[in-house]
């Protein structure tokens, strides 16, 4: 088993294109929610908060690769260039087949496949079907557009399980390259901002309705207050490399990965489990050889809703006591869905790297429910050398990865 670095970030956020751009906003507790207009004109829906992408250039990409993206894919591939440029790999590394790609969504675009349908429901036929929309509606499109913009000949994944997509991904380019199959892996996440997202979950009561009027107050994860989702968009992707080869080109390394657990809990398609996050966590720290007393941080997935977070919250203190610091990110750019795993994993790696904890925003009142953990309130400084993170899905699918600061020895 060989060992697993981190090289390169890159980064589409609600904030905006970076991960210089998004780490700052998230130390000067900045929001990135706001009020959609649109989407008040849609009949039943109650919430009309989201975080959604401004900021960006999709020409920066040649028109003959652009042609077949969605945005998800556009994200993906901003994101994809500033980490390749940040670790220094060259296009001839990229194409040397001992690089590979592994970035999922929660579907393929949305946007698209709904223009589609649009158009042929409305003509009854495909005359207006342009050649390029398959490749913007299948699963793997942003895996698939990544790769062919950056030459990449080695493996392509393109894992797909919602809330725990890119925190899967970069579990399984971990994975491969531990195993040798890989030097170097591109991974994480990324998701197009679409009302059905919202909608899905005001359906199952699980979307923020109150905060319309105040959207820099929702999502609020642990709080008494909370109410539901806040749905966004955008990408994070890693590029994640074998020690050997980021020690032979002499590259900047920012982390490591030690560890990496994705469990299925049957017990539920959509209701969270206590035992099987804590399962997810504990099997993570058995991958990275290390105790509970290890870890110096957890990084949350708490979504805001009210079952996901006390499952989350109970889990955490079986496993790690009352002691250990937990926050969330969700309330400064909501739940970036399939990105939401990599985009938080940027964060944490810089928290790591800077020696501070970003607090979990909008957390004022802690629900009593969730006070069984040491929820960070307020910007801290201080030294962490492991922490891990957590994402949870609909569909019962739990990921957690162990990352820890690097250690040369």
């Amino acid at each position: 088993m060989r060992r697993v670095v981190i090289t390169g970030m890159g980064a589409v956020s609600p904030f905006g294109k970076g991960v210089d751009l998004f780490i700052e906003s998230l130390i000067e507790g900045k929001s990135a929610i706001t009020t959609l207009p649109e989407l008040a004109d849609i009949e039943g829906l109650r919430s009309w908060v989201a975080g959604v992408v401004n900021g960006i250039n999709p020409k920066e990409i040649p028109r003959k690769y652009r042609r077949s993206m969605s945005k998800m894919s556009i994200y993906a591939t901003l994101a994809c260039k500033e980490a390749l440029n940040q670790a220094g790999l060259t296009a001839e590394q990229c194409a040397g087949g001992r690089t590979g790609v592994a970035i999922g969504s929660t579907t393929g675009s949305t946007r698209a496949t709904q223009e589609f349908f649009d158009k042929f429901l409305s003509t009854g036929g495909l005359e207006q079907m342009k050649s390029t929309v398959f490749f913007k509606i299948m699963n793997h499109s942003s895996a698939a557009n990544v790769s062919q913009i950056l030459g990449i000949t080695g493996r392509t994944l393109s894992p797909s399980a919602a809330c725990s997509t890119s925190c899967q991904a970069i579990g399984y380019g971990y994975e491969t390259i531990a195993f040798g199959k890989q030097d170097f892996m591109l991974c994480g996440g990324t998701d197009e901002y679409h009302p059905l997202s919202t909608g899905t979950f005001d359906i199952l009561n699980a979307a923020s309705v109150k905060f319309n009027d105040h959207p820099y107050q929702t999502p609020r994860p642990f709080d008494r207050d909370r109410d539901g989702v806040v749905c966004s968009e955008g990408s994070g992707i890693l590029l994640l490399e074998s020690l050997d080869s980021a020690k032979k080109r002499k590259a900047n390394i920012l982390c490591e990965i030690i560890g990496f657990a994705t469990v299925s809990d049957p017990s539920s398609i959509a209701n969270p489990d206590m035992a099987s996050i804590r399962r997810c966590m504990q099997l993570a720290l058995d991958d990275a050889g290390i105790e509970p007393e290890k870890i110096d941080y957890v990084n949350a997935h708490a979504t805001s809703t009210k079952q996901g977070d006390i499952a989350e919250s109970n889990a955490i203190s079986e496993l790690f006591g009352n002691d250990t610091p937990v926050s969330s990110f969700k309330g400064h750019i909501g739940h970036t869905m399939a990105a939401s795993g990599a985009l938080e994993s940027i964060a944490l790696v810089e928290m790591i790297n800077r020696g501070c904890l970003i607090p979990t925003l909008n957390l004022e009142n802690i629900d009593d429910a969730c006070s069984n953990i040491r929820h960070i309130c307020d910007l801290e400084k201080t030294s962490i050398k492991t922490a891990i993170k957590n994402n949870f899905a609909l569909g019962g699918i739990n990921s957690s990865l162990v990352i820890r600061r690097f250690l040369n020895d």
